[in-house]
């Protein structure tokens, strides 16, 4: 999640997974320091990776605590994720790739990026055969995230479920929507098992309304799926990894906190925000957006949240915690489920003859060429 999933809160997330680890569990899991799960670093862009510029670095960068380092990369040009994936292996940046093509933003989508690309079944399958041949040598896995397809009269997921599978990926993950759906109504888990049915030698993913630990135990029940990839259910929630952990080890272990509990970890957000960034006035404006997230179902007044959305230090943070009623219990419901804004369905913006067929032409291959100088990530 662009934004969002960067190395401070990627450690916030992977503390509270090492918190849901129970005391009886198996060695693996018991381990110090455990790698539990993956956490996957900010998309980041293929060309801007190999041009090296220094917000792609920033991107790629990880801390000492990260045992797994995952990568996201985002590209439409073959030649392009080859570059990046080869750079990313034989300079050692990486220990896992996850290809994106599941982003629905029209940004993305109208160069023929993300959610749309596997439309062109040639397209897709010469990137992710490429990304697994420059990774192989250096034995680091690649995985593919994806969405159902363009819209419900140009579904891919299965037909790239199989490349995919062909190509060598370790894993393929779905987000249950389509990209006209973008974020909009029902994650449709009966895809997952659709998926999980067709795709039989890597691991099935299952992505999309996991919003809680029981989310996640009822998607894998439901669809078959061998483990799930949490996104925007964490937003805000870095202790649902401490939930998920338990929950699949068996223990009903649940994190509840009260809003001290949440303003601690907030000041924490920010303290490793202030030691990624080095600039405390940058670190700040990036931790604002998550004000909103972490403050879910809490009575605090429209007046101290918009405060919270405009901090720019490390004092004033202090201040602003610090005058909210502290004391207030976990609030239940009102804190969990859908976080940010889910929009509606929409027409998914896409090329000029994207969906005329399922091939390239040369017009298209042109465009490709260039499509990621105008997407963000790096």
């Amino acid at each position: 999640m662009a934004g969002v999933t960067n190395a401070p809160f990627r450690t916030l997330c992977r503390d509270a997974a090492l918190d849901g680890v129970p005391p009886d569990a198996a060695p693996a899991l018991t381990a110090s320091p455990a790698p539990v799960g993956l956490y996957v670093a900010e998309m980041v862009t293929s060309r801007a990776l190999v041009e090296r510029t220094p917000e792609s670095m920033r991107i790629i960068s990880h801390d000492e605590g990260e045992k797994v380092r995952s990568v996201q990369l985002y590209g439409v040009d073959p030649a392009t994720v080859r570059a990046a994936v080869r750079m990313l292996v034989t300079e050692d940046r990486a220990d896992h790739i996850d290809l994106n093509f599941g982003c629905p933003v029209p940004k993305v989508t109208r160069k023929g990026g993300g959610a749309v690309l596997p439309w062109k079944q040639e397209l897709f399958g010469a990137i992710v055969t490429g990304a697994v041949e420059e990774a192989a040598p250096a034995g680091v896995p690649v995985t593919v995230k994806m969405r159902m397809g363009v819209d419900d009269d140009h579904l891919t997921y299965v037909d790239a479920g199989l490349r995919a599978q062909d190509a060598g990926v370790a894993a393929v993950a779905l987000h249950a929507r389509t990209a006209a759906d973008y974020y909009s109504g029902t994650a449709r888990w009966d895809a997952i098992a659709a998926l999980k049915e067709a795709v039989t030698d890597i691991p099935v993913l299952g992505n999309g309304d996991i919003w809680s630990a029981e989310d996640a135990l009822a998607m894998v029940a439901q669809t078959g799926c061998d483990g799930v990839v949490v996104g925007r259910g964490c937003q805000g929630r870095p202790w649902l990894f401490t939930d998920l952990v338990a929950a699949f080890a068996g223990s009903d272990l649940r994190v509840r906190p009260g809003l001290r509990q949440v303003a601690a970890v907030i000041r924490r957000h920010a303290e490793l925000h202030v030691e990624h960034f080095g600039d405390e006035g940058r670190a700040l404006r990036e931790l604002r957006k998550h004000m909103s997230w972490y403050l879910k179902g809490y009575v605090v007044g429209g007046e101290a949240r918009a405060a919270l959305g405009l901090v720019s230090s490390l004092a004033e943070l202090d201040d602003r915690l610090a005058a909210l009623d502290l004391d207030q219990p976990y609030p239940g419901a009102a804190a969990e489920g859908q976080r940010g804004r889910a929009g509606s369905p929409k027409r998914p913006a896409v090329p000029d003859g994207w969906l005329d067929h399922r091939g390239i032409d040369e017009g298209l291959r042109a465009m490709l060429a260039e499509a990621e100088l105008s997407v963000s990530g790096g």
